[in-house]
This record gives structure tokens, sequence and C-alpha cells, in this order.
């Protein structure tokens, strides 16, 4: 049961982007091996400069 609902959490945090930096961390290990991986707090400034920067819309 206690798999169960731990697997159900993981799929809830995913869902909400809120595992967002765990696995920016995740890719950054694999792929970047040459720098440092961003803080949390500059992770999610940039990621709100992303989502909030230009044009949004289609039309």
């Amino acid at each position: 049961m206690k798999a169960r609902l731990q697997s159900f959490w993981r799929f809830v945090r995913e869902l909400a982007t809120d595992d967002a930096y765990e696995r920016y961390l995740q890719h950054h290990r694999h792929t970047h091996e040459d720098c440092a991986p961003l803080g949390r707090r500059a992770f999610y400034l940039r990621q709100q400069q992303n989502k909030w920067s230009g044009v949004q819309r289609c039309c």
C-alpha cells in the first residue's frame, strides 16, 4: 500500500510540474558535466522568465 501511495504521489507531482527541479538536476548530471547546475532559486526564476516572456498565443 505504501509503495502505491508513493507512486501516486510521484505521478501527482509530475502532473503539477512540482518535480521540475529534480528532473532538471537529473538531466544536468547526465548531459552537462562541464558546468555547475543552477540553484533552486535561479532555476525557478528562469522558468518564470521563460513562461512569461514573449507572446504565448497562436493568433
